[in-house]
């Protein structure tokens, strides 16, 4: 090949190299980022002290995110703002060791939102929400230490349900105190003191009974007053049927007073 042909060729030639190049990393950055484009803006895989973590502290969160690796062992959700906890909200993390949850605006959880956590669980973190209420059905076959203080719970039968569900984390009893309650006097005490000196599902059965009471007497009652009615308006009937058969001749009186009375026999 001529001299002037390969002087002609060579720039085309690192043309040709550098776009093959150049795609090459192209592919190879897109290849890289695209998991991690696809986890929600603040939020991020880790790993500490060899688990798996993903973290979404602080990232402006309404909901529970998608496209959580089914990997992870520790799920950070602190400082968001998720108002409830659906229905197998983390059914697709079977691995999942801690749980933080605190610090959000929660007043919601839902029966079956930690299924499929029980065999691994072992930390949840629910301090600093707005719980009032919650049914002990929540934490079914959960096996994991619970921390529920910081919340504004209504003190009532079911609370002291969920109390005896759960296994709480160490310390953090005293945090559980009450914002409402039947009882003025249990306002803003802590919930394990109360209960050691009012049985609060106790008072509420005995409320049941009365109320259970109360209605079977209200039946009796009705019962009672129409058989008086009954008999009172039966002898009113029969009363004036005799003084009428008084007032016929006597041979019809006889017969219809043998008629009243075979009837009323």
């Amino acid at each position: 090949m001529p001299v002037a042909e390969r002087v002609l060729l060579r720039p085309v030639t690192m043309g040709l190299l550098l776009q093959s190049l150049l795609l090459l990393l192209l592919l190879l950055l897109g290849c890289c980022l695209r998991p991690a484009a696809a986890f929600p803006k603040g939020c991020y895989p880790s790993e500490e002290e060899g688990l798996k973590t993903f973290r979404c502290s602080n990232a402006r969160l309404t909901e529970i995110p998608r496209d959580i690796p089914n990997d992870t062992n520790k799920l950070y959700l602190d400082s968001n703002r998720i108002p409830f906890l659906p229905r197998d909200a983390f059914r697709d993390l079977p691995l999942l060791l801690e749980l933080d949850l605190s610090h959000n605006v929660i007043s919601s959880v839902e029966s079956g939102a930690f299924r499929g956590l029980a065999e691994h669980l072992h930390s949840l973190d629910l301090s600093s929400n707005r719980l009032v209420s919650v049914s002990k059905d929540a934490f079914s076959n959960l096996k994991a230490k619970v921390n529920l203080s910081n919340n504004p719970w209504l003190c009532d039968c079911r609370l002291q349900e969920l109390i005896r569900t759960v296994e709480l984390v160490a310390g953090s009893s005293g945090g559980i105190v009450c914002d409402s309650s039947a009882q003025e006097e249990h306002v803003g005490k802590a919930f394990l003191q109360v209960i050691a000196d009012t049985d609060f599902c106790n008072v509420y059965k005995k409320t049941t009974d009365i109320a259970m009471l109360v209605t079977m007497f209200g039946w009796f009652a009705m019962v009672i007053s129409y058989l008086v009615y009954y008999v009172r308006q039966n002898q009113e009937d029969a009363r004036r049927h005799l003084e009428y058969l008084k007032s016929l001749p006597s041979k019809q009186r006889r017969s219809e007073e043998s008629s009243t009375i075979s009837t009323v026999v």
